[in-house]
């Protein structure tokens, strides 16, 4: 009986005992109590108990021992007992030594002893991790053999092993085979599609699982936002938003940051202000994305505010460092970028080549360039990226010479790559050096880069920009590739160039191969309407604005004014004009300007008196807009007015456009005196522009004498414009000065100056047709010959007579005459009459001025014929209507 009863209490003992030993286990925080409690386990002869070996290596390798939990399992070994396999390998996993577990569970295999349920998904966890799909398939294989393809928690660790393997087909097998599939085998699926991208297969797998029962936690919520952004599912996204709300899981820190991620995405930036607001938890990632988040989206003054926020409270990690110098680099803020940096070297932060590289660029942007070498000549090793910050650096800030130096430094180790062409050729570019392109396009070939769209672009580029259109064009013909910056580059420069029939069949191509202009491209082809005074085109263009929704953008609209006004349609500009729901300086600037140039003078004031109303401030373009206005209208008095008004209420220095604009008003109102007298005592050198405007007036009124001294003036000045040059040489000729005529076409001769020739067009049927002055070669030459005949004929008895001072060339009356009517204008005016409807109005363009017989010339033809001609020379339009034209123009 004593026997029995000390037994009792021996088992009783020993349970407390055990139970004591658990508890100290499980409740140890730290190694050094932990090997107090292996110690008191070894003293009391249980170190070999399988219970406890088990509890102590997971115990050690929770405290990252493996070594200790190795050295346990080996005291032990060789064993046959499944739970000390599992826990030796699981231990194993836990600390990331995957090739381990591996060869333990081999080792296990030939044992004999036989996996169970919590063998797998370790082993599977360990396979995903080494990415290894030859033992996936040995492990899947003994999975299936051993009768656990249906066992919930082995399929999901198949399912989440599949997809960090990226292999979604086998995860999905795995997945529709299951019985029975809990929350975690919906997110497994869910996640694995939505880390590898497929977006649009997690929002479906996530709409089945809602479907199914299964309720979102927030780790699916987490798993599907990427994907909502991803695909930029706005309606999608803020369903989710929705149901983070009423499910209650608004706090988790990791959802609150997917979902301030995704509207991130969405560029909803309130929404993410909003949700970084209300978040009760943040942490680094949280800073993170809204800093990032902020400079990305150009709002780099908040991000700075942010960050300045975010160091009271957590120490930023590089990649939020980073980011806020890049935001000082955009904003040029030189002062907060130096804190930033002086930052990270006093927090001994370490700075791998791109963070470096982020710094140099940082003080090149802000102009330090001292600095920003300083960290260059610091960094241990230099990628591209290094090189081209610092190389683009020197050429922004005008150290080209450097900028070069330090390319040649480059290519001892390296070779240019893409970024480090273009940033070349844009210095080119900006230098007008064309020799450094070609040598920089041979080298472009030899490397191979020829090929690379945005090298190809900024080749492009620098030809256009450097006047060599014909080594543009064939640039733009060889390119394999083209995007929407090609096409807008060979239009834009074809625009700039007055290669407007080229521009428009680059459009018309850019449209036939299937790429849809945006604003760039109208904003390039339309000047191309306005060069040619192409109406069709111009209205082509205008319903493609309207079909692209592009109609509000501003620039679009002053475009479309200037395109209306210049192809003869005013009253389609004003449309435009009282459309257009925000108008901006150029706007008033388009429409004051469209009214000068159909002599709307008093229009044009009243538009420049509204303008002012509204608020918005001229700046000295509007003011030459508007003077130019008055001169054409013989507004002396306003015109002044304006002229004074510039400098006195908005402290405008009138400049030289100023100044001519004056000019050309008191000479077209025939104060020549005042003119001179202008010219000579303004604080400026005059220029061509405004002896020549003078010149014209002198020759208009007759005045000889002041005719002689102003040209004597405009020959001195030597102007490489060959117009005034022929100007000067015309009063000569009307003065018989042929000296003088044969010096200055002898000079013009010399320095291969030659004026352009005349020629006119006019479109009929859509198609445009182009006459040159004395032109024989055209069609229907024969019939437009004798309509001239007979409408000088019927002029002739209503009182006009040639002008023969208008052919300054030394021939006879009769060739003169013929001469005369051999005028382009002329010719596009008889051609118009012969092949359009009667009474329908007429509209001519001009390169040149109309000259004063032609002018006089069209004002009998509109009589006659009953018919309103437009013309638009290279001054203003004229509108001949009933014998009569709006213009003031005096020749």
């Amino acid at each position: 009986m004593k026997t029995i009863k000390l037994g009792i209490v021996g088992q009783r003992t020993e349970y407390r005992f055990h139970s004591l030993i658990l508890r100290a286990l499980s409740s140890v925080t730290n190694q050094t109590d932990l090997h107090k409690v292996h110690s008191l386990i070894v003293v009391s002869g249980q170190h070999q108990s399988t219970f406890f070996c088990g509890k102590l290596i997971s115990k050690y390798s929770q405290f990252k021992d493996p070594v200790s939990s190795l050295s346990i399992f080996r005291i032990n070994s060789p064993t046959h007992n499944v739970y000390l396999w599992n826990t030796i390998i699981r231990a194993m996993t836990h600390n990331g030594l995957w090739s381990k577990a591996l060869d333990f569970y081999t080792q296990m295999r030939k044992l004999n002893v036989k996996p169970d349920n919590y063998t797998f998904p370790s082993i599977i966890n360990s396979c995903g991790s080494l990415l290894d799909l030859e033992m996936v398939k040995i492990v899947h294989n003994d999975v299936l053999e051993m009768g656990f393809g249906s066992d919930l928690y082995v399929c999901n660790a198949l399912i989440d092993m599949y997809s960090r393997m990226n292999e979604l087909g086998s995860a999905r097998e795995v997945f529709d085979k299951m019985r029975n599939r809990d929350v975690v085998s919906w997110n497994s699926l869910v996640s694995g599609y939505s880390a590898n991208g497929y977006w649009e297969e997690a929002l479906e797998a996530f709409r089945e699982g809602r479907l199914s029962g299964v309720a979102a936690d927030a780790f699916t919520v987490s798993s599907v936002l990427p994907a909502c952004g991803g695909l930029m599912e706005v309606e999608q996204g803020q369903m989710v938003h929705g149901l983070v709300e009423k499910s209650g899981i608004k706090g988790d820190i990791a959802v609150s940051n997917g979902l301030l991620s995704m509207y991130f995405k969405f560029e909803r930036l309130l929404d993410c202000q909003r949700i970084f607001d209300e978040m009760i938890f943040r942490d680094i990632v949280s800073w993170n994305i809204i800093i990032c988040g902020f400079s990305h989206s150009r709002l780099y003054q908040e991000s700075i505010k942010l960050f300045r926020e975010m160091v009271y409270e957590y120490e930023p990690d590089l990649l939020t460092v980073t980011s806020v110098l890049q935001a000082c680099g955009h904003m040029g803020d030189l002062r907060f970028g130096r804190y930033v940096h002086d930052y990270i070297l006093e927090n001994r932060y370490k700075c791998d080549t791109t963070a470096c590289n982020i710094i140099v660029n940082m003080y090149a942007r802000c102009g330090d360039l001292v600095a920003a070498r300083q960290v260059f000549d610091n960094m241990k090793r230099w990628d591209l990226v290094s090189w081209n910050s610092m190389i683009s650096g020197y050429f922004e800030n005008g150290f080209n010479k450097e900028a070069v130096d330090l390319l040649k430094m480059m290519r001892i180790d390296l070779q240019p790559d893409s970024v480090t062409f273009v940033t070349l050729l844009s210095m080119c570019t900006q230098l007008m050096d064309v020799d450094f392109a070609r040598e920089l396009h041979c080298d472009i070939i030899k490397r191979g880069y020829d090929s690379t769209l945005i090298v190809g672009n900024a080749l492009l580029d620098v030809y256009a920009k450097c006047g060599k259109m014909e080594h543009s064009v064939w640039q733009f013909e060889i390119m394999s590739t083209r995007d929407i910056v090609t096409w807008n580059t060979i239009i834009a420069a074809c625009s700039h160039y007055e290669e407007s029939y080229v521009g428009l069949k680059m459009l018309s191509r850019m449209r036939k191969e299937g790429i849809m202009p945006d604003v760039a491209t109208i904003l390039g082809s339309l000047p191309l309407c306005s060069l040619l005074a192409a109406k069709r085109q111009g209205k082509e263009l205008h319903g493609f604005i309207v079909r692209l929704n592009f109609e509000s953008q501003v620039p679009v609209g002053n475009a479309l004014i200037e395109v209306y006004s210049k192809t003869g349609s005013l009253k389609n500009a004003i449309l435009v004009f009282e459309h257009m729901r925000i108008k901006d300086v150029v706007t008033w600037t388009a429409m004051i300007s469209a009214y000068g140039m159909y002599g709307e003078g008093k229009k044009a004031l009243r538009s420049f008196q509204q303008m002012k109303e509204t608020g918005t401030i001229p700046d000295h373009i509007v003011f030459v807009a508007v003077i130019y206005a008055c001169s054409h209208s013989g507004l002396v008095q306003d015109g002044r007015a304006c002229f004074n008004q510039m400098r006195k209420k908005y402290n405008i220095e009138p400049r030289i456009e100023h100044y001519a604009c004056m000019v050309d008003l008191l000479s077209r109102s025939g104060l020549l005196v005042e003119a001179e007298d202008f010219i000579l005592s303004m604080p400026l050198q005059p220029d061509a522009s405004m002896w020549g405007s003078l010149l014209s007036a002198c020759r208009a009124s007759g005045d000889t004498g002041t005719a002689e001294r102003v040209a004597e003036h405009l020959v001195e000045l030597n102007s490489d414009d060959p117009g005034y040059n022929v100007l000067a040489s015309n009063v000569y000729a009307s003065l018989g000065k042929w000296d003088q005529v044969r010096t200055i076409r002898k000079s013009l001769k010399a320095r291969g100056l030659r004026k352009d020739p005349g020629c006119s067009w006019i479109e009929i049927c859509n198609r445009v047709f182009i006459f040159g002055t004395g032109d024989r070669s055209f069609q229907q030459f024969k019939q437009v010959n004798e309509l001239i005949e007979d409408l000088n004929r019927t002029m002739d008895k209503e009182g006009y007579v040639a002008d023969l001072k208008f052919v300054l060339h030394d021939v006879g009356e009769d060739e003169k005459i013929n001469l005369l009517y051999g005028h382009s204008e002329r010719l596009a005016i008889a051609f118009g009459l012969l092949n359009t409807k009667e009474g329908s109005p007429l509209q001519v363009m001009k390169n040149l001025r109309v000259c004063g017989d032609c002018h006089t010339w069209t004002k009998y033809v509109s009589k006659i014929v009953q018919r309103e001609i437009l013309v638009r020379d290279a001054n203003r339009f004229h509108l001949f209507k009933d014998g009569t034209c709006s213009c003031r123009d005096r020749w």
